[in-house]
């Protein structure tokens, strides 16, 4: 769960810039199948609506050298109001 966490959190600030207080509000992982041992886990990610104040994105976990999806994450980041 924290390299998905990690993943979309890089994801969002790199499209939105670094804003302070961006914060999970929600993720949801999906256990698909076992992981290799001998693997790294890499993760693939997916921003599917970037809002003012709400961001949901989704990660794909496989084990190394893999095509099978070992795990589903979906995430939802509150993004703080813009003061002027």
């Amino acid at each position: 769960m924290s390299i998905a966490d990690v993943a979309l959190y890089v994801a969002i600030l790199g499209k939105i810039g670094i804003v302070p207080l961006t914060v999970t509000t929600s993720l949801t992982i999906n256990f698909l199948r076992k992981p290799s041992a001998e693997a790294r886990i890499i993760a693939e990610c997916t921003l599917i609506k970037v809002g003012r104040t709400l961001i949901v994105g989704e990660v794909a976990l496989y084990s190394e050298g893999s095509r099978d999806m070992v795990a589903h994450v979906v995430g939802t980041y509150s993004v703080p109001p813009q003061h002027v």
